[in-house]
């Protein structure tokens, strides 16, 4: 694991590089997650560089002190951003929260992305209001919701749900409430024509979280968009169908950094 300094905080990172000959891609992990989320992608770490982050807050990084929404998820773009300069990354790759983190670098910032990958991803992502009382009021509950069958997984592995409620433990209420606010407030619907990056969109067919309508919107809206839906999956294809997943990213950073 690697650190850096990020305005007085220190932002853990780990790259993997099992001789790869493309460029460094950065991850992003979503809400209540950490960089563990993407341990089936280090997979592809013979090809690219494979660079994970703990956004603030999550896993070994430190917290920011940032309201809900915007001021949150500006502060995760820059811990992001300054992880990618850090590593010459040429590309970045979000699921969920991670998604819209990339997607306002896209839009808002100046960037080093040649291209980008969102997952499980929309341009609004409007939260259940059950869900968002949950996580104020009885987390258990929340978590438990959100490992139910077609939310984060179609069908999924004990193991799975296991490590994944774990995680979202660890990270705790009050920063998983804060990630699934600033979700509930992103909206870039009007903006996406600003994307001048080649952008893939990955969902999961069984996803009820985010739907692939959601996707196949962020689409038909960029100028260079491309989609892929990954079978017996739902919000975290990444780890519940690692194979088909890993070949569809690969083949677009082939065609497009690689």
């Amino acid at each position: 694991m690697d650190t850096l300094n990020q305005r007085g905080r220190e932002i853990a990172y780990e790259r993997t590089d099992l001789g790869a000959d493309g460029p460094p891609v950065v991850f992003v992990h979503g809400a209540g997650g950490s960089r563990a989320v993407w341990a089936r992608q280090h997979r592809i770490a013979d090809r690219f560089p494979v660079v994970t982050v703990d956004l603030a807050g999550h896993g070994s990084s430190e917290d920011v002190d940032a309201d809900p929404g915007y001021t949150t998820l500006a502060a995760y773009a820059d811990d992001v951003a300054a992880v990618a300069e850090a590593v010459d990354a040429e590309a970045v790759v979000g699921a969920s929260l991670g998604g819209a983190v990339a997607l306002h670098l896209l839009i808002e910032r100046e960037h080093p992305f040649g291209a980008a990958v969102v997952v499980g991803t929309g341009a609004r992502m409007g939260v259940l209001e059950d869900l968002l009382g949950w996580l104020a009021e009885d987390f258990d509950r929340a978590v438990d919701f959100l490992h139910g069958e077609g939310r984060l997984f179609a069908e999924p592995e004990p193991e799975l749900v296991e490590r994944s409620a774990a995680t979202m433990r660890e990270t705790g209420r009050r920063v998983t409430e804060r990630d699934f606010l600033t979700c509930h407030e992103f909206d870039v619907r009007d903006r996406l024509g600003a994307v001048d990056t080649p952008l893939l969109a990955v969902y999961g067919e069984e996803d009820r979280l985010t739907p692939p309508w959601f996707h196949e919107f962020i689409v038909e809206n960029v100028p260079d968009g491309r989609l892929v839906g990954i079978e017996d999956a739902a919000h975290l294809p990444m780890l519940e169908r690692p194979t088909p997943f890993n070949d569809a990213v690969l083949e677009f950073l082939e065609s497009t950094v690689g």
